[in-house]
């Protein structure tokens, strides 16, 4: 069970950290009802090392993009994905200052608003790309566009909210075409995740929150295996998928989850450790 466990929130990862639905969110929300299973599944560096699995995938995918900067790293992109970066970083440091809403935070207290939250990035941004015709691409867009989308990734390390999803609405509210838009987002991810493993790291070198064991190490590899090969699909999929259709459908789907997520912090059933709102 417990290696069962570590492969199904690999697999949950995997396919959630590219479609618009929170992976975060929803890793806390099976840790939460699995929580008698592994306690350490349900910690921010397990989360973290997850999403190092899917950026795998990232640079798989978008290998050709990826080498180009590396191989000329002065280039627009580089400077907007610099950009974009920022907000994410402050953010982070307001974090790390205020250690209580920080803590606050990681307990999940705000799970079932935040996938409300996404619910409402994604319907706005859909109702509004419908009505406003794109004007730019990767290739033509600009730095204050890259702050915006930037912006919008920050509130993304909210558990519930959905990064891809709110930097892909940021990205089509500034009339960037929907591949570009896509694109854009996952090739964010990399300094995003990386930001966030150096981060983790730190902290658990500082104040490990739990033991590190052989058969935690051997679940949580199985967990980011799982996680790459799921994700590098998923991925691939999603670029489909925001070319030819919407975003309505998993707003749809987050806002009936957090609606439900709402009603079992509220009830504090099925094993959920947190309660909304500090109560």
């Amino acid at each position: 069970m417990y290696f069962l466990v570590a492969a199904f929130l690999g697999l949950v990862q995997g396919l959630c950290e590219f479609l618009p639905v929170s992976s975060s969110g929803h890793l806390a929300l099976f840790s939460a009802l699995t929580n008698n299973v592994g306690a350490e599944f349900g910690t921010p560096f397990f989360t973290v090392m997850l999403h190092v699995a899917t950026l795998i995938a990232v640079l798989i995918v978008y290998r050709e993009q990826v080498l180009a900067i590396l191989r000329h790293p002065i280039q627009p992109l580089t400077l907007y994905l610099i950009i974009a970066t920022l907000p994410t970083v402050a953010v982070a440091l307001i974090l790390k200052k205020w250690d209580a809403l920080d803590a606050w935070i990681d307990e999940n207290n705000l799970l079932g608003v935040c996938f409300l939250l996404t619910a409402i990035i994604l319907t706005v941004s859909e109702l509004m790309s419908r009505r406003r015709k794109a004007t730019k691409s990767m290739k033509t867009m600009r730095w204050t566009d890259a702050l915006v989308i930037g912006g919008m990734q920050a509130i993304g390390v909210l558990p519930g909210v959905s990064r891809s999803g709110a930097t892909i609405a940021g990205a089509l509210g500034m009339r960037l075409d929907r591949r570009s838009a896509a694109d854009f987002s996952f090739l964010m991810s990399i300094p995003a995740i990386l930001g966030g493993l150096v981060l983790e790291l730190y902290k658990f070198v500082k104040e490990p929150a739990f033991d590190l064991t052989f058969s935690f190490g051997a679940a949580m590899i199985l967990a980011m295996l799982v996680a790459a090969i799921s994700g590098f699909f998923a991925v691939r999929f999603m670029i489909r998928l925001i070319t030819k259709k919407g975003l309505l459908g998993f707003a749809v789907y987050t806002a009936i989850l957090g609606v439900v997520v709402l009603i079992l912090q509220f009830t504090k059933t099925w094993g959920f450790g947190f309660t909304p709102f500090g109560g």
